[in-house]
Parts: structure tokens; C-alpha cells; sequence
């Protein structure tokens, strides 16, 4: 994922469920760097890697590239 991204949020301390943000860095302390909205302005937030899941908002292009699975029967 290339910095800046756009991505989802999900955050249980600050109840954020697919907020949408820009990862600006992932810091080797242990946190998250995006801007979000709160209100009409954006404000630079950090937020811990433990509780804090982030999805990027534009799909895999490539579907093909993933193995193929076999299922027995």
C-alpha cells in the first residue's frame, strides 16, 4: 500500500466502524498516523496498531492471483 492512502477505519475507542480517512505513516512505536473528519474539519489522529483495524478503500484488482483452492468431497 502506497502512502498516502485512502482507507477505512475501524476503532473500538473512538467507535469507528468504516470511517473514512488517509493513512499519512505506520509508526514503529506502534500507532497509526491518518487525518479524519470530525465535524467539517480534518484533524491528524494517531491510533494504536492493537486496537485499530485499517482497510484500504480500493479493492485487489487482480482476482486471478489468488491460489486456487481444492476442495475434496
Amino acid at each position: 500500500m502506497e502512502l498516502p492512502a485512502d482507507v477505512m477505519i475501524h476503532n473500538g475507542i473512538l467507535g469507528l466502524k468504516g470511517t473514512r480517512g488517509v493513512l499519512l505513516r505506520i509508526d514503529p512505536h506502534g500507532y497509526y498516523e491518518v487525518n479524519l473528519a470530525f465535524g467539517e474539519r480534518r484533524h491528524r489522529t494517531l491510533l494504536p496498531i492493537e486496537t485499530t483495524v485499517i482497510i484500504h478503500r480500493q479493492p485487489e484488482d487482480d482476482a486471478a492471483a489468488l491460489p486456487e483452492l481444492e476442495i475434496e468431497r
